[in-house]
């Protein structure tokens, strides 16, 4: 478990000011300006000369324009009237604001705005007096109102242009967009105007660091040094005002500090000024200051001083708007009091006692006074980068065109400088263009609130990105290349040296369409800050603030999706020109001209866009992002949704499309709400409130020993921890991701075949997410990963719907961590062989792992050869085996032959498990027969005495033979081996002569071949030709030829091995000691039909040595310790048949697949008998057959001697029936288990169970699946993965980790390598039987037939079904007349002393009846299936399709049928 401190909400509180170490700024060596004006503009005024008036006293008259042309208002009529402007500064009246120009007649007068309709001689004051037909014009202002403070902005400066001399708008001035002289005659005249803050008497020091808390660094985020100069970016300064100036309200700015690994830290503060003291003060600052007259040195009278302070919080989250409210509140409580709580309290008890939201307490309510509050929202969870923009903010202060201009310099690595006299919307703005162009990541210097103090990266040759206030135009000249953007007027200023290029060179299509949004957006915001103007209550006005937040976030949403939708046209079709590498990589496999087709790319796009493509290629923001793209890095998961994006988005056309981009969960959709309390104030001793004594004359310096620690022992829970990494990101899926499969699952939950192919993928998913663990503990690491590379291929051969890239993402990182580049290679190859194009995590750790792994050395002589020579060896081994089965054959007949007159014949070893074919149509009462026939070349009968009890029979008459040859051994793997035959000892093929189809290649029949035979028999026999299939599938291949032969090792491995095979009379020297060395030791198969082992538990799926994908079972590796000749430490069943709550009928595995949802926090599944939603369940029966360690020592609990026969041994089963000696598994159970425990979980489905698994390998890290205590923490999400990989036969070490739990009694604290194995076995069926129920027909067949059970509790009571009705049954199943055996089914059900109600279904009693009568592999359950189908819609027509519904005789839905086929081969039953 990670133990990552939660995420924090503030990290420090800093005050920063004038220090006694801070340096003059304005002594800097920088070209400075003329001295700025050291007061505003006051009034202005219109003189006309020709009527002899003159300038006012203290105006100054604008006489030429910017370049020194002559101004005059009238300039070409015949009557000029020398009109001139005038304007004023001053100190005595608020300074003017704004200015414009009125048309009388055509323009509504503005509010606040005064007219100037008079001249100072009260002469008229139209600016256009040339004659009557002429439009009168007058100029207008705006005068800040009352009170004012000293700093407050104000115009100061007026000038006027005009464009036909090619004069512009000069830098930073407001141009009115109304010409002066209307005439005909004269050149257009414009009046512009700079705002800004006239400042006079002002020392300006770089700000240094008055106080922080807390005092020591974070280890994971030291305090920078830099933050004092960001909090006061225009210095520190010391300003002399008129004493009756007043204080101006305090300015809130933000700023963003970016480390050297990318990761950004957000910054709010507020700047203030408070009083200085005269004494500190210098002669030299005090003549600067105009504190001392120039020629006597002496005080001036009527001036106060003032200094300017900041406080400022530090974060890594941007809650600009929560910080500036506590902010306001911790100044307001500063120069306010006195309290009873000091300062200190309140900014301890924020940092410390407020928790960060989190999506089980989205909204956290802080009371810091009775009066103040402030509300913390949950940031909105978005698969794009955490950031502090504001594209609204941008669209108002610069409209669409001037965006859409500002994104091709930011797409071509201009250098932009953003300034404004508002220093909070520099950072918004700021951080807007850096994140309009995502997914690409500005590489170059960006510093949206850049310091006076830091103001030499404007001079810089790189390109960059930069906000600063704009006085700093009056203090510096600004550098030339530089492109100038004016929040304040709205205006981009490109110099001569670097022209931009135009929106034209952009694609057309997309760009149109962002332009469109962008106006539409514009409009919207328009129309939410112009509403009417009457008055409302109060409530309305909150309701309405309300929704103008939601409002408001809706269109930040929009402006977002609009420029991301233009990058994803703008970069469509990148994936396809990424170049992986698949070689050797060379020393700069790192460059981008080799990791992308640089020139496809640009080719691929029309040739009216190259100039834009090939200047956007050259950037560094293309490189770096083509990098992320190839190798794994933090952005993958961005990087993955904007591959979606550009997925969804269709370039050609010409407006959005219906789909939306981004779909962001509501922050505040959770409505718990977290109310923090203000501090609790202290008590006196008598419990009187303490007296106020807190008092500050300006913001106090911090005092340690009144910052409190955290006092409240609830804020660690409710802060959530972020979220911890696992021990690799690779299992990781991220959101968008999960969406993508939420939908696949929910397109293909309605169509059969699609929703169970679903399922497995889902299923493989989980073993992926499992491997590295498996590969961990796998001593061939190599081997391990091969495996899984086959595993790949065999989904792939089945079509499997891969929701996702995890499984191949997973083993490619496997193979960059193991050093297997060529294997990665591979599975990228396997990748595009299924048509799946990787996305960039994928491509990441796929580019990863080639050029971090070592590669094999080039020359692969010495393999090939030895290649070629194995291959010679296997295929002369291949020819061996028909030579080696002669010699076995002769040997056989040469032991019949042998027989000694009069003598008790020998039989011939029998196997251990035939099929219940040969002998289940009989009664066990009758005589037995001779085992004369037996399939040619299945198994081989060598001469020998049999064990004990045989019984003597006819003699087959020995065929002729060629000469004995030994055999060579089968030297491909198990898994790896094709179909098998008949040579490979198989005891699947076994059958005797009562099918006539199976004699094939056999001696002639004796005369007593069919002797003794009853009509059971024929029965049998017939049903057996009628039902089983004319060309028989490929059968499972056996390990009995590779097990040891000695009595001793046939006895150990006669009971666990269910499926293994004795020749207790075949001596050790028949075999070859090749066969004995080489042929891989493999756990034997089930070589038993369902009916000869039990049905109700013993159809083994887990006993196949080949699962669903190929690959060995779970409890075969080594690593299970599973081998033939050892007992199982502990056996498992498993059972997934749940029993429905509504109707209380049997639902089986397949039928519960079906019915699950494609919601993957849905437990429940659906009944298919009555529509009901249940939770169905896993059944477990721990069997635990170890000894207690007193006993194993002592020998006072010896080991069994001997194993019994299996059930297919009819002699010897007869004789322990009657001896009352139990069966289980088709064996003697000798060995009892010590201790037998039953538990049951929740069966999950593959969607639910992978959401759980994620979330556990995500919190305790993948290490946590090969521990112990994963069994019993977390025992759902255990048995269902146990269950699922036995299902698909896929390898794991989750069963030993069972010994270690507290399910096996006196289990060591570890586990041995050589431990004995955990078997696991899946049954079909119940694991218990309800105490009342009838017994399924299966079960009466074999209690009929003297067939022991695995259960006990199964018995004969009061039920209508005999055996001459299960012998109807089979017969009408063996003449394919389907729909009598269903009639006679309910026929019988209704009889009198009915009616009965059954557990299981119709179709259910009787293809477990035929599972039993025939055998598993003498029964196609696909053609069952058919003709149960069709049987059902023939009786339907008859007795109706509810009736039959109602009684449960419907057929299986066709999902249940496919995914029964998509997860292979049938379950024990």
């Amino acid at each position: 478990m990670s133990d990552e401190k939660p995420p924090q909400l503030v990290d420090y509180f800093v005050v920063a000011g004038l220090t006694d170490t801070s340096r003059l700024l304005e002594e800097e060596s920088q070209q400075h300006r003329p001295a700025r004006p050291s007061e505003p503009i006051t009034d202005v005024a219109v003189i006309i000369r020709s009527q002899g008036e003159e300038v006012p006293h203290g105006f100054t008259c604008i006489e030429t324009t910017t370049s020194g042309h002559p101004v005059d208002l009238n300039a070409g009529l015949l009557n000029n009237p020398q009109m001139f402007i005038c304007y004023k500064r001053g100190r005595d009246k608020p300074p003017l604001i704004e200015l414009g120009v009125h048309y009388e007649g055509k323009d509504r007068p503005k509010p606040g705005y005064k007219i100037l309709d008079t001249t100072p001689y009260s002469r008229s004051a139209n600016l256009n007096s040339g004659g009557p037909g002429h439009q009168r014009t007058f100029l207008t202002y705006r005068r800040a109102a009352e009170p004012h403070g000293h700093n407050t902005l104000g115009i100061t400066d007026i000038c006027l242009v005009m464009p036909s001399k090619g004069e512009s708008t000069p830098h930073t001035f407001c141009r009115v967009d109304k010409n002066l002289n209307t005439s005909m005659w004269g050149p257009a005249l414009f009046l512009c105007y700079k705002i800004s803050m006239a400042k006079a008497n002002t020392l300006v020091y770089e700000a240094g660091l008055l106080g922080r808390y807390p005092e020591q660094d974070s280890e994971s985020f030291p305090l920078p040094e830099s933050v004092p100069v960001f909090c006061l970016p225009m210095g520190a300064t010391i300003e002399s005002w008129p004493a009756d100036t007043k204080y101006p309200l305090p300015v809130f700015s933000t700023f963003v500090l970016t480390g050297a690994s990318g990761d950004k830290v957000y910054g709010a503060a507020i700047q203030f000024h408070e009083a200085f003291p005269r004494e500190r003060l210098s002669e030299k600052q005090s003549l600067r200051l105009g504190l001392l007259s120039v020629v006597d040195r002496r005080p001036v009278a009527g001036r106060s001083l003032q200094t300017r302070k900041s406080i400022c919080v530090l974060s890594h989250w941007p809650f600009f708007d929560v910080f500036r409210k506590f902010l306001m509140f911790i100044y307001r409580y500063s120069i306010s009091g006195p309290h009873v709580l000091p300062l200190e309290t309140h900014i301890s008890h924020f940092m410390h006692n407020v928790p960060f939201p989190s999506p089980q307490r989205p909204r956290i309510l802080v009371q810091m006074s009775p009066y103040d509050n402030l509300l913390l929202c949950r940031p909105v969870s978005s698969p794009l980068p955490l950031s502090g923009a504001s594209f609204l903010t941008l669209l108002q202060n610069l409209g669409p065109d001037n965006a859409v201009a500002l994104l091709v310099a930011v797409l071509t690595e201009q250098k932009l400088l953003i300034h404004s006299l508002r220093p909070d919307v520099l950072t918004s703005v700021g951080e807007a263009l850096v994140a309009m162009i995502f997914p690409l990541r500005w590489q170059c210097p960006y510093i949206p609130l850049c310091p006076l103090a830091l103001a030499d990266v404007l001079c810089a040759p790189v390109p960059f990105i930069v906000g600063i206030h704009s006085s700093y135009f009056d203090l510096y000249e600004p550098p030339r290349d530089v492109i100038f953007v004016d929040l304040d007027t709205n205006t981009i200023f490109q110099s001569e040296e670097r022209k931009l290029l135009s929106p034209r060179s952009l694609p057309r299509r997309p760009c149109k369409v962002l332009l469109a949004s962008l106006h539409s957006l514009s409009q919207q915001l328009d129309e939410m800050y112009s509403g009417p103007g009457e008055e409302v209550s109060l409530e309305l006005l909150l309701s309405d603030a309300e929704a103008a937040r939601g409002r408001r976030a809706q269109l930040e949403l929009e402006a977002r999706a609009a420029f991301l939708r233009f990058m994803a046209c703008v970069l469509r079709g990148y994936r396809s020109f990424l170049r992986p590498i698949a070689p050797v990589p060379a020393p700069a496999g790192r460059d981008a001209g080799s990791l992308f087709a640089l020139q496809g790319f640009l080719k691929s796009r029309e040739r009216a866009y190259h100039r834009f493509y090939g200047q956007l290629l050259r950037t560094q923001l293309f490189t770096q992002f083509i990098e992320d793209c190839s190798f794994a890095s933090d952005r993958d998961p961005c990087l993955e949704f904007f591959d979606t994006c550009v997925d969804k988005v269709q370039a050609e056309l010409e407006k959005p499309e219906d789909t939306p981009l981004m779909e962001l969960d509501d922050p505040r959709g959770g409505e718990h709400t977290v109310f923090i309390t203000p501090p609790e104030q202290p008590a006196g001793p008598d419990g009187a409130e303490l007296p106020a004594r807190y008092r500050y004359d300006g913001f106090p310096t911090l005092r340690p020993e009144l910052l409190e620690p955290p006092r409240d022992p609830l804020v660690a829970q409710l802060c959530q921890a972020r979220s911890s990494a696992p021990s690799s990101p690779a299992p990781r899926r991220t959101k968008q991701e999960m969406k993508v499969a939420q939908r696949v699952a929910q397109k293909y939950s309605s169509v059969p075949d699609m929703w169970a192919k679903c399922l497995l993928g889902h299923c493989y998913g989980l073993w992926f997410l499992y491997l590295p663990t498996h590969v961990r503990a796998a001593p061939a690491k190599l081997r391990a990963l091969q495996l899984a590379y086959e595993v790949l291929r065999k989904m792939e051969a089945q079509k499997v719907v891969l929701p996702d890239e995890v499984c191949y993402r997973i083993l490619m990182q496997l193979c960059g961590q193991y050093g297997e580049p060529v294997l990665s290679v591979r599975v990228l190859l396997e990748m595009k062989r299924a048509g799946i194009v990787p996305n960039t995590i994928t491509y990441g750790y796929y580019n990863k792992a080639v050029l971090e792994s070592k590669w094999p050395a080039g020359t692969q002589g010495g393999r090939l050869r030895w290649a070629k020579l194995r291959n010679v060896v296997l295929g002369a081994a291949q020819f061996r085996q028909p030579l080696r089965q002669r010699e076995r054959q002769a040997a056989a007949a040469a032991a019949a032959a042998a027989t000694p007159p009069g003598g008790r014949a020998p039989l011939a070893p029998r196997p251990s498990l035939q099929r219940q074919t040969t002998w289940a149509g009989r009664s066990l009462r009758d005589a037995p027969l001779a085992p004369r026939l037996v399939k040619s070349g299945s198994l081989s009968f060598p001469g020998g005495t049999h064990g004990e009890g045989g019984r003597g029979g006819p003699e087959e008459p020995p065929t002729t033979r060629p000469p004995p040859l030994p055999a060579a051994p089968d030297p491909l793997p198990p898994r790896l081996r094709g179909p098998p035959g008949s040579a490979d000892g198989s005891l699947s093929d076994v059958s005797f002569a009562t099918d006539e189809s199976d004699r094939v290649d056999e001696g002639p029949v004796g005369s007593g071949g069919l002797a003794g035979g009853t009509p059971r028999r024929g029965l049998a026999a017939k049903l057996q030709q009628l039902l089983s299939p004319g060309k028989r599938p490929p059968l499972r291949p056996a390990a009995s030829t590779e097990l040891p032969v000695g009595p001793r090792d046939a006895a150990e491995a006669a009971c666990p091995r269910r499926g293994s095979e004795q020749r207790d009379g075949e001596p050790l020297s028949h075999r070859s000691p090749a066969e004995t060395l080489l042929r891989p030791r493999e756990r034997p198969e089930s070589t038993a039909s369902e009916s000869s082992v039990s049905l109700g538990s013993e159809l083994d799926l887990s006993d196949t040595s080949v699962g669903s994908a190929g690959v060995p079972k779970s409890s075969e590796p080594p690593a299970d310790g599973a081998t033939g000749q050892e007992p199982p430490a502990v056996e498992v069943l498993l059972s997934s048949c749940s029993r429905c709550q509504g109707c209380s009928a049997l639902v089986y595995d397949e039928e519960v697949m079906a019915g699950w949802t494609s919601d993957d926090s849905n437990l429940n599944t659906t009944c298919p008998f009555c529509g009901r939603s249940f939770v169905p369940f896993l059944s477990i029966e721990i069997q635990d057959f170890q000894l207690p360690p007193s006993a194993a020592e002592d020998g006072s609990l010896p080991p069994p001697t001997a194993q019994g026969p299996v059930l297919s041994d009819r002699r010897r089963c007869l004789a322990l029936d009657e001896a009352e000696l139990e069966l289980c598994n088709g064996c003697l159970d000798t060995v009892v288990p010590r201790r037998s425990e039953r538990v049951a979980f929740a069966y999950l489905s593959p969607l639910v169970l992978r959401k759980e698994l994620e979330s556990l390998v995500e919190n305790e890290g993948g290490e946590f699946l090969a521990q112990p205590e994963l069994v019993d923490s977390h025992p759902i999400i255990y048995w269902n993965l146990v269950w699922y990989f036995q299902r698909l036969g896929l390898p794991s070490n989750l069963p030993r980790l069972l010994l270690g739990s507290q399910h096996v009694a006196l289990a060591p604290q570890a586990q041995p390598p050589d431990s004995p194995p955990v078997r696991v076995r899946l049954l079909w069926d119940v694991l218990a039987p309800e105490p009342d129920s009838c017994p399924p027909l299966y079960v009466l067949w074999r209690l009929h037939s003297n067939v022991p059970t695995r259960l006990r509790s199964w018995r004969a009571h009061g039920h209508p079904f005999s055996l001459a009705f299960l012998e109807a049954v089979l017969s009408h199943v063996g003449l394919s007349e389907v729909h009598k055996a269903i009639a006679l089914f309910l026929e019988t059900l209704a009889a009198p002393g009915g009616p009965w109600h059954l557990q299981r279904s119709i179709y259910r009693e009787i293809l477990f009846l035929t599972l039993a009568a025939l055998g598993r592999d003498h029964m196609d359950i696909a053609a069952f299936d058919k003709k149960y189908k069709s049987a059902y819609n023939k009786l339907a027509g008859s007795l109706g399709k509810e009736e039959l519904r109602r009684r449960r005789a419907q057929p299986p839905s066709s999902k249940a049928i496919d995914c029964r086929k998509s997860f292979g081969a049938t379950l024990e039953c």
